[in-house]
């Protein structure tokens, strides 16, 4: 597809630091057609990014060894992806990451990186303890990796809600990857009834409801987008230091 499938110029926003869904997906076209990146370098990228939020947020040195713990939820399409790669990095970071995986894709790159996670020695939870407390017990925090931009709970199934709702519950902090899970993308619909992450991980760009987004800390994770892109979507967004892959907002 090419670029004129992205948006109208003339009806974008001089500066905006928020993307719509339409033009999410549009600037993600657009990386994956015109710049001809692959799906697995994007997940990449991204789970690579988000690995790195926790370790700013969570810095090891800081953490006793049995607190070095983290429980990462993901769900089967693309944001699951990205969760199964931020688990395999956090393991390289040496955390100590379990996986809870309750609908697993076909998909050929998730059945890549589901056997990456599984030769480093990650564990799959067969099942979420009904129990919030045992995973207030057990783990550091939890990474929410559920649902993206453009994904219906209702789509994904009951595993899925019945996690969302366990994660509902928590005392530990949560990192939500992209968007949180349940969240309207473009109103932030939920954000009051649904999950309260501690730490959001934009992907790419921010979305328009992380405007509602308040927990303490949110970062992008889009070194990667080319400059040409960001001009063409007006996005105004703070600077990346030195080699860092992430920036705070």
């Amino acid at each position: 597809m090419s670029s004129t499938d992205g948006p109208d110029l003339a009806e974008v926003p001089e500066e905006r630091c928020f993307l719509s869904t339409a033009e999410a997906a549009a600037l993600e076209r657009e990386l994956l057609e015109d710049y001809r990146f692959g799906r697995q370098q994007l997940v990449e990228w991204c789970g690579h990014a988000s690995a790195v939020a926790v370790t700013k947020v969570f810095p090891l040195p800081a953490l006793p060894r049995k607190q070095r713990t983290a429980l990462v939820v993901c769900g089967p399409e693309h944001n699951g992806a990205v969760g199964l790669a931020c688990a395999r990095h956090l393991r390289v970071f040496e955390y100590e990451p379990s996986i809870f995986y309750p609908m697993r894709s076909l998909d050929p790159l998730h059945r890549d990186l589901t056997t990456q996670c599984e030769k480093m020695d990650i564990p799959f939870l067969s099942y979420l303890p009904a129990e919030v407390q045992l995973i207030n017990n057990a783990y550091r925090l939890v990474v929410d990796a559920v649902l993206g931009p453009g994904v219906e709970l209702a789509e994904v199934g009951g595993p899925c809600t019945r996690a969302l709702a366990t994660l509902k519950l928590l005392s530990i902090p949560l990192v939500s990857l992209d968007i949180p899970s349940g969240w309207d993308p473009e109103t932030g619909g939920d954000a009051e009834d649904g999950l309260r992450p501690d730490v959001l991980v934009s992907l790419a760009a921010p979305k328009r409801c992380a405007g509602r987004f308040s927990g303490s800390h949110h970062f992008v994770a889009g070194r990667f987008v080319p400059a040409d892109l960001r001009r063409k979507f007006a996005l105004r967004l703070p600077g990346y230091a030195g080699t860092d892959c992430l920036a705070a907002l």
